[in-house]
């Protein structure tokens, strides 16, 4: 006796519907969303409770020696280099310190080793200071200064000081250091102290 033979099973698969397609990725859009909304809110709080702030340098003294250095002569300057960290619970870890003193666009002074590697706490000032010594003073920058002198009664250097910053919060600290440059604008008067205008002023800074 010959069995029944059945017919093949055929599947068919149904399209889903536009609509839903459109809920669908519409759910995933506000789920995403949402994160991104509360991960950045959470960052703003944490901006608010730390108030994060970079380091502040002033000069507290600059000297110098002879001043106008004459032609061919070799100046020495002295420098000290106040350092604040305003924050109230951010450290910052310094690396080594280096200075040169520029006129115009001419480095007259330096020294590599102005204090580093040091770690600072939070609400903390720390003064570092060096001697900063010049080679042999061209013609053109003798005159150049001799000359602002006689017109102002001041003479325009710039103090710019390179290091690295790494930070620290609690126990976490940040792996990577960064390259920090200061510039500090000073007026030296004919004494060759630092003028009254220039003491304390807040220098610029740029990071690498």
């Amino acid at each position: 006796m010959a069995l029944p033979s059945h017919a093949p099973v055929r599947f068919t698969s149904r399209p889903v519907p536009e609509s839903l397609k459109k809920r669908l990725s519409k759910q995933v859009c506000s789920f995403v969303l949402s994160v991104l909304f509360v991960a950045a809110f959470i960052l703003f709080l944490l901006w608010l409770a730390l108030r994060p702030h970079r380091p502040r340098f002033h000069i507290s003294s600059f000297s110098a020696s002879p001043f106008p250095p004459p032609e061919s002569s070799s100046p020495s300057f002295s420098v000290q280099i106040a350092i604040r960290n305003p924050n109230r619970k951010i450290g910052f870890f310094f690396g080594p310190i280096s200075g040169t003193v520029y006129f115009r666009s001419n480095q007259i002074a330096s020294n590599t080793d102005m204090g580093g590697p040091f770690f600072q706490p939070p609400k903390n000032t720390k003064t570092v200071g060096a001697q900063l010594e010049g080679g042999s003073i061209e013609p053109l920058d003798a005159a150049g200064m001799q000359n602002d002198l006689s017109e102002n009664g001041y003479v325009n250097l710039r103090l710019v000081l390179k290091t690295t910053l790494r930070f620290r919060l609690s126990a976490w600290e940040t792996h990577g250091a960064r390259v920090m440059h200061v510039s500090c604008d000073v007026a030296v008067g004919s004494d060759g102290q630092i003028m009254a205008e220039s003491k304390s002023k807040r220098c610029s800074m740029y990071f690498f």
